[in-house]
């Protein structure tokens, strides 16, 4: 199992039991079709909405744990209703609207399994109403949109190079008279680089980035071995190639990776940075990452690129080069719709280069 299934896993098994009993049983019918991760999201969702009814007094509780079945039957529309505008409205949840929507899918499909799958020992449905069954929820990121929303905020084939430049050499002028920042950069220069340089080339995602392990890149056959998002199969890596462009950059960490980081033997994984207090290297965690790419990204001029915007810049450059089911395999999507995104990415991508060179 990989790192962060791993970790996700443990902290499934640590918040599971503070839910109430029917929550228990249904994670334990999705387990096997669902990663601990989407299933971490799951509870997370409704601890949010068994605190909005206990502090509401839609529950008697006194805990989350104590809410039973029947205070779910006699809930109303105007209860849900009323939930959707406290995600929707509450500073402190910082809820998008796609948030929202996921909320009230995870709540959907606890309630339909609730009412529809799960029966008692006189074989009834363990819920004998199920109010989500009314609550409609619109697809709020179609293709198109989420194309509409992406555009100008990607990099574009010569900004991907002046990006892996800046990372590489430049943003050392920017931090000059900063010692902290001056020595971190030069401690870290080559790996940072090096991690930029394989989303750019290749699309991997940030989960799949720090799973990577030194014995699962192939410099020769420009192949990284993966675990796929969406895949429950612990046992199997699905094979990635990268570019030309990344090999020299993984070449020149792969050479100061043991010594740079004090590499203990027993570390596995690629990607090592030194916790504070700590005196050898361990594997760097998805939030470090994502924050160093932040953190370059805003010298740089460009304060929206992320790791996953990265990864869509790759995947607009790919899909121009590429058929959408190449583009589709490369990236890991699980339907070609996903990958639709590109269609209407590189769609305007063209136009604006014939408009440029007319």
């Amino acid at each position: 199992m990989n790192v962060i299934k791993i970790r996700d896993r443990q902290e499934l098994d640590r918040k599971v039991p503070l839910m109430p009993w029917y929550v228990d049983k249904f994670i334990q019918f999705k387990l096997p079709d669902l990663s601990p991760s989407s299933l971490l999201e799951y509870v997370r969702d409704y601890d949010t909405f068994f605190s909005y009814l206990l502090a509401e007094g839609l529950a008697e509780g006194p805990s989350i744990k104590d809410i039973k079945l029947e205070e779910l039957e006699r809930l109303h529309m105007d209860s849900i209703d009323s939930f959707r505008m406290f995600l929707m409205t509450r500073v402190e949840h910082n809820n998008k609207r796609v948030s929202v929507t996921r909320k009230l899918s995870s709540l959907r499909s606890l309630f339909h399994y609730l009412s529809q799958i799960a029966e008692d020992e006189d074989f009834y449905p363990l819920l004998k109403r199920n109010v989500m069954a009314k609550v409609s929820i619109k697809r709020t990121h179609k293709p198109k949109d989420t194309a509409a929303k992406l555009e100008g905020k990607l990099l574009q084939e010569e900004e991907i190079t002046a990006f892996l430049a800046y990372v590489s050499h430049d943003y050392e002028h920017d931090v000059a008279t900063n010692k902290q920042a001056l020595y971190s950069y030069q401690l870290n220069r080559i790996r940072d680089t090096c991690i930029i340089s394989l989303i750019l080339h290749s699309g991997l995602r940030v989960s799949e980035v720090v799973n990577l392990n030194v014995d699962d890149i192939d410099l020769k056959k420009k192949l990284t071995y993966v675990f796929r998002k969406g895949k429950n199969d612990d046992t199997f890596k699905t094979p990635v190639y990268f570019r030309q462009d990344a090999v020299d950059e993984l070449t020149s960490y792969l050479q100061i990776r043991d010594t740079s980081y004090n590499a203990p033997k027993r570390e596995k994984a690629l990607f090592l940075a030194i916790a504070n207090g700590k005196k050898e290297g361990s594997r760097m965690t998805k939030r470090a990452i994502q924050e160093m790419v932040i953190k370059y990204a805003k010298r740089f001029g460009k304060p929206y690129l992320s790791v996953h915007k990265l990864r869509h810049s790759f995947a607009t450059d790919y899909y121009l080069r590429n058929d959408i089911y190449k583009t589709q395999e490369q990236l890991g999507h699980a339907s070609p719709e996903t990958t639709q995104i590109y269609a209407h990415l590189t769609d305007r991508t063209m136009a604006e280069a014939i408009d440029h060179n007319s």
